[in-house]
């Protein structure tokens, strides 16, 4: 017996997702037969595979299939032929087998929108959605190069904002690890040669030596302890009330949150200004907008913006009113709505605060290296301080 995840159409039109275990394919079909449903996909569930994470696609994959799968819809290749050929050129396993099955998909009679709907951890909402519009419209080939466009500045944005955090990482790596290697192997060389001072040791030094003796007998309990605590915070992140206040908490701190809100903004106009000028409406450009957001906080303000949209209000009030998202946002999207410009006054705004997000991450750095510089000084120095402190007492007691 096997897992089958399936897709079908009620007699109403209406798009029915489960899964069931069956033996075969045919016993699948036979199944939705009976009740009374159209199948649309059906496809074995794979095995799960231990320490797999993500979808196993890189952005840089999926931009390499999306140009090349545009040059071929743009040449007059058939879709399943287009298919065909990335299949077999395609690097990545994981992208070739899901080419495969989008392949028997269309071949089977399906639009390539539902095809890709299928495989939601490799092609998001905003991918599928696009392409539905691109094969309404006739221009699928439009579609995808401004697809392929969207994902490289998308992803380019997110090394960025990655590449911040990387110095303030080593470091903090670099800090623990020296301070780690003191309280272990130099204090307890330290310690053992105040011992035979028979003196009262300043209270410093004390404090140190009590750290290394803490270290050392229970540094295995408060590493269990640690990791625990890092899982604890994983799984009350992923929470919507969690990820609201640790997103609300970030947007707040000096310097990280003017670069994690401009970051959010630039993602926020990129991807409206690409679904818009695809063809999707408003609100549903609104609603996958939110969903690829990044951060709670603006998903929550996108989502009752669209609330007030749709009851018939322009956009940039409701979103004006959440702020959350700069007035000169707002005022651009005004100005967008007035002239009948929207999508190219949001592309303008992407692309503005894309460079801000450059003027950020440079500020950022500026800010933290100094500060972490201090900050390890501080710690190490004075831990090497401490340590010498008894050393001095004992010379001034010689003199």
């Amino acid at each position: 017996m096997a897992i089958w995840n399936y897709s079908a159409r009620t007699v109403g039109g209406e798009i029915h997702r489960d899964s069931v275990d069956l033996a075969t394919r045919d016993d699948v079909v036979s199944y939705l037969r009976r009740q009374k449903l159209i199948p649309i996909t059906i496809r074995e569930k794979p095995k799960e595979l231990s320490f797999t994470f993500g979808s196993g696609v890189k952005t840089r994959d999926l931009v390499l299939f999306t140009r090349q799968f545009a040059t071929m819809v743009n040449a007059g290749l058939p879709l399943v032929q287009a298919l065909d050929i990335l299949q077999q050129q395609t690097e990545n396993k994981v992208l070739e087998k899901t080419i495969q099955e989008i392949l028997y998909d269309v071949e089977s009679g399906h639009t390539l929108a539902d095809a890709l709907r299928e495989h939601e951890a490799i092609f998001s909402g905003l991918y599928v959605n696009m392409v539905e519009a691109g094969e309404a419209g006739g221009i699928l080939d439009t579609i995808l190069l401004r697809l392929a466009t969207f994902l490289e500045k998308n992803d380019a944005l997110a090394r960025k904002v990655k590449g911040a955090m990387i110095y303030p990482a080593v470091v903090m790596v670099v800090a623990i690890a020296a301070i780690a290697i003191l309280l272990l192997f130099v204090i307890p060389t330290f310690q053992t040669m105040f011992a035979s001072f028979n003196a009262t040791l300043p209270l410093p030094t004390r404090i140190v030596i009590a750290m290394s003796q803490a270290l050392q007998h229970y540094g295995i309990f408060l590493l269990g302890g640690l990791i625990l605590l890092g899982f604890a915070f994983q799984r009350w992140v992923k929470t919507p009330g969690g990820r609201l206040v640790f997103d609300r908490s970030l947007l707040r701190i000096p310097i990280l949150g003017t670069l994690a809100r401009k970051a959010a903004v630039a993602r926020f106009t990129r991807t409206l200004s690409t679904l818009l000028s695809s063809g999707v409406s408003i609100l549903e450009g609104l609603e996958i907008t939110a969903k690829t957001s990044g951060n709670r906080v603006i998903h929550d303000a996108v989502m009752t913006s669209r609330a007030s949209i749709a009851g018939g209000r322009s956009i940039a009030e409701p979103l004006k009113e959440t702020e959350v998202f700069p007035p000169m946002v707002t005022q651009m999207i005004h100005v967008g709505e007035e002239t009948g410009d929207l999508d190219g006054m949001l592309s303008k705004v992407a692309d503005f605060y894309d460079d801000e997000v450059d003027v950020a991450v440079e500020s950022l750095l500026k800010a933290l290296e100094p500060a972490m510089i201090v900050v390890l000084g501080t710690i190490v120095g004075g831990m090497i301080v401490a340590m010498y402190l008894p050393i001095f007492s004992l010379v001034n007691a010689i003199h």
